[in-house]
């Protein structure tokens, strides 16, 4: 339950960091509040667990064909479904080029937030 409770703050958070650094390049991502971040957090994992392995195992020809990189269109689209089911909370990606960026960010900064989770504990 622990290990829940810091995955879903440290992807909160990472949302909004992600939503901060984005900002500066007006592409389009936006989360409104830490409270929307959390919520949106939900969505992403709820994504993540049960509609991301589809689009992976469907996509594996072309994911093999570009040596991964697809894997970061599919990241990508699995965001932006995540924004389309909660836009009245205020999480919005406004764009594929935002989605594309805010998959790529949101990894990075969410890696560097689990590293220094896994160390505290």
């Amino acid at each position: 339950m622990k290990n829940f409770l810091l995955t879903w703050l440290g992807t909160a958070i990472a949302l909004l960091i992600t939503a901060n650094i984005l900002q500066y390049f007006d592409i389009g991502f936006k989360v409104d509040s830490f409270v929307t971040a959390l919520i949106a957090a939900i969505f992403i994992g709820i994504v993540n667990a049960f509609i991301r392995p589809i689009f992976r195992i469907l996509a594996f020809p072309i994911t093999l064909l570009t040596f991964g990189l697809f894997a970061f269109v599919i990241n990508a689209f699995a965001l932006w479904l995540a924004s389309f089911l909660t836009p009245s909370y205020g999480f919005v990606i406004e764009g594929p080029i935002a989605a594309l960026l805010g998959s790529i960010v949101l990894s990075i900064v969410s890696s560097v937030i689990n590293y220094f989770l896994r160390v505290v504990e």
